[in-house]
């Protein structure tokens, strides 16, 4: 069978599924959404958010693209983070990293072409500006976990400059912003920082190595 009808019936399966547990649940998704939580994640097959946390649908507003990047001139981002901040009143925005990355290692390793080395340039000031703790790691491993880390970090702190979340900050909006990452190879999401309305941005460290 092809894999494109296997989605399909495993589609019809988790739908009745759904609604042999709770008969009214689509009709209450009708109503509208009330997320607490904005994920800003990677694109990789491997790291879905939802699956990770075990969030059902309608807790989780969810933006994904290579290395979880966050660009000003990102109008889809963007626009996902107005909505999810200004109409939803999401109150945790997270940016989750992971470990084994294909848009770092690329970022590390070069030879990407057309879009993809376009979208990867904020990637590539991410280590530069953290090349000297980069080339310090023992091995490859352990340079593109580092830049995980430090990459989330840095897109914190980008997510933080915008027009929307100082926005949210100046009004007193409770908003929380965390910085995560995810470990490929047990499964576990490793909190590593968060910066609220309080946190003086120019003061904020690398943060503590998670992956080894």
């Amino acid at each position: 069978m092809r894999q494109y009808k296997q989605l399909l019936l495993a589609n019809k399966a988790w739908a009745a599924e759904i609604i042999e547990e709770s008969a009214d649940f689509f009709q209450r998704q009708l109503v509208g959404q009330n997320p607490e939580f904005l994920w800003i994640g990677c694109s990789d097959s491997r790291v879905g958010p939802e699956q990770m946390t075990m969030t059902p649908p309608g807790n989780m507003f969810i933006h994904r693209n290579i290395a979880n990047l966050v660009k000003d001139d990102d109008t889809n981002l963007m626009s996902v983070l107005q909505y999810a901040v200004d109409v939803l009143g999401v109150r945790h925005i997270i940016i989750c990293g992971h470990y084994a990355c294909g848009g770092i290692r690329a970022t590390l390793d070069g030879g990407t072409t057309g879009p993809v080395d376009d979208w990867l340039s904020t990637a590539r000031c991410v280590m530069h500006d953290h090349a000297d703790e980069i080339d310090a790691q023992p091995d490859r491993e352990q340079k593109v976990n580092r830049l995980v880390e430090v990459n989330v970090r840095d897109q914190l702190i980008r997510l933080a400059r915008t027009a929307t979340i100082q926005g949210a900050f100046a009004r007193g909006q409770e908003v929380l912003l965390h910085g995560w990452v995810y470990d490929i190879r047990d499964g576990l999401i490793k909190p590593m920082m968060e910066i609220d309305s309080q946190t003086v941005l120019e003061e904020v460290g690398r943060p503590d190595k998670v992956l080894h």
